[in-house]
């Protein structure tokens, strides 16, 4: 299939990253909760945007990781990392859960509108 026969709907790149996820935790060893937490102490480390956290808050959800574990991994990485690097994450996934409730609010008001 060429780039031009390919469906409006498809999500090539978000595909692409969730396959790559896939693979890289089957080929890890680690157990879930274990692997999430490598992933927040990554994202933290090359200070990814806040979208990159908003994508592994739903699947750590999923795995059982809690706040305190998230928490709790930043602050065995802040040596290594530096302070700004942590308070930086900290905003980013502050951002990342305001973007994950304002689409649960558009979700919502969608449905009611629909409901009407």
């Amino acid at each position: 299939m060429s780039y031009e026969d390919q469906p409006v709907d498809d999500q090539p790149v978000l595909d692409t990253l969730l396959q790559m996820s896939a693979e890289t935790y089957q080929r890890s060893g680690l157990d879930p909760r274990t692997y999430m937490m490598v992933r927040f102490a990554a994202l933290a480390a090359v200070n990814a945007p806040p979208l990159s956290y908003l994508t592994n808050l739903s699947l750590a959800s999923e795995t059982g990781l809690s706040a305190e574990d998230v928490q709790a991994t930043l602050v065995a990485i802040a040596p290594i990392i530096g302070g700004p690097r942590v308070v930086s994450s900290v905003g980013n996934i502050g951002r990342a859960l305001g973007i994950s409730i304002a689409i649960a609010e558009d979700d919502d008001d969608a449905e009611l509108a629909d409901a009407d």
